[in-house]
């Protein structure tokens, strides 16, 4: 049975912050189970938005559509609109994903908007920095974490200059890879280590 991961799409959604995350979704390859997870686009509505590199994304989905129960996880990037009302159907969204024990995650800008609507007041979690959350006035600041990307339970936050680091929190989350393969991921695209191409290639031998 296919699952779906849903990635919410709006204007001036950071490109690059998703970037590892769809490509290694959507390409079968070393994959636990290739093909389990298909990729849905998710928008406030189904005209097209531009990514803040410029690109026309057409929403697959209307966010109205989107169940919880027929979803794998919400992925939420950063972006220059998260502190208006244009993000706060986004925010309702992922509420609406947490309180049903589905997996949420967010990055970079997202990380505030959820902040500020008290998500991560009992989540351990971090960000871009602990200064950017603490601007929010949230009241999780105990809970912050210092590190490229932290999961606790079904929230995954990231940095918005680690993209790396959320992808490999997501496919740990989604099962995605086997340990060993996904370890060689990261030693390549992460550690910058050349072995890690070989280990990736022999990783299903």
């Amino acid at each position: 049975m296919t699952e779906t991961v849903h990635v919410a799409v709006y204007d001036s959604l950071a490109d690059w912050e998703i970037g590892y995350v769809t490509t290694a979704i959507s390409n079968p390859a070393w994959q636990r189970q290739p093909g389990r997870y298909r990729i849905r686009t998710v928008g406030a509505s189904r005209e097209p938005v531009t990514t803040m590199g410029g690109l026309r994304i057409v929403p697959d989905m209307h966010l109205e559509e989107v169940d919880p129960a027929d979803s794998a996880i919400l992925i939420l990037a950063g972006n220059d609109i998260w502190p208006t009302e244009a993000f706060a159907p986004f925010v309702d969204k992922a509420r609406q994903f947490l309180d049903s024990g589905v997996p949420v995650a967010a990055t970079c800008g997202a990380t505030g908007a959820l902040a500020a609507a008290g998500m991560l007041d009992d989540r351990s979690h971090t960000s871009n920095a602990a200064e950017f959350l603490q601007a929010v006035g949230y009241g999780g600041s105990h809970l912050y974490r210092d590190e490229p990307a932290v999961t606790d339970g079904d929230l995954i936050t990231a940095s918005g200059i680690t993209p790396v680091d959320f992808a490999r929190a997501i496919f740990e989350r989604l099962d995605l890879y086997e340990p060993r393969t996904l370890a060689a991921w990261y030693a390549l695209y992460g550690d910058h280590d050349p072995r890690g191409y070989h280990d990736l290639m022999t990783s299903g031998s």
